[in-house]
């Protein structure tokens, strides 16, 4: 078995999802989440001090949640089907990795075909209100996608590994992957350009590198 593990936000979509939810909200909240969000992303900030606030100024309904579902299917990146499909193809498991929501994941994971999310699930009470999310989750916090990545490793036992993404978080998880890749066309975080084992601006290029791997 190989596995491919895929970042979503400015990844397998254009857009980061919790910016998106914070648009609802009006211009103030949504500079305040986006700039809150590009401090975490870029690795200045830790994601834990920034992951309960942003959800507790935005107080996200579960319809909103939806909304955002519906929006990573209107702003996929163009060659991720295909790419899933032709990974598949050549033995690879395609798994998502995300500090974004399952409930939001979902439908592009259907989309794709994927089957497993790893991300974080939001509560919401009777009315569709927030009620609170999953704290203990491992990408709520820095360092916990390197967690996700090594159960995967102890569950599945691979024979290789493999991490796709654009943010710090992301490049965490290079200690524990076979090869990780750099995403470049949606958000260009200096430190993940640099020390990628490659960096590419559309999925497509996975292919030929994973081949001669």
């Amino acid at each position: 078995m190989k596995i491919i593990v895929f970042d979503c936000d400015s990844t397998l979509s254009s857009i980061e999802g919790i910016d998106f939810l914070a648009g609802m909200s009006g211009a103030d909240v949504s500079q305040k989440i986006v700039d809150m969000t590009n401090a975490a992303m870029d690795g200045k900030i830790p994601i834990e001090s920034v992951f309960a606030k942003r959800l507790e100024i935005i107080q996200p309904t579960q319809a909103g949640v939806a909304q955002v579902g519906k929006r990573y299917l209107e702003t996929i990146e163009p060659s991720a089907l295909k790419v899933v499909e032709n990974l598949r193809s050549e033995g690879w498991t395609p798994f998502i990795l995300s500090a974004g929501y399952v409930q939001a994941i979902a439908p592009l994971a259907k989309y794709l075909g994927i089957e497993t999310i790893e991300a974080v699930n939001l509560f919401f009470n009777d009315d569709g209100s927030y009620k609170g999310f999953d704290s203990d989750y491992p990408t709520t916090r820095n360092g916990g996608k390197l967690e996700i990545i090594n159960k995967l490793k102890q569950n599945y036992s691979p024979e290789k590994i493999v991490m796709v993404g654009d943010g710090v978080s992301d490049l965490e998880t290079k200690p524990g992957v076979d090869m990780f890749f750099g995403f470049g066309r949606y958000a260009i975080r200096d430190k993940v350009k640099s020390e990628a084992d490659y960096y590419i601006q559309d999925l497509a290029e996975l292919l030929p590198l994973l081949s001669h791997s």
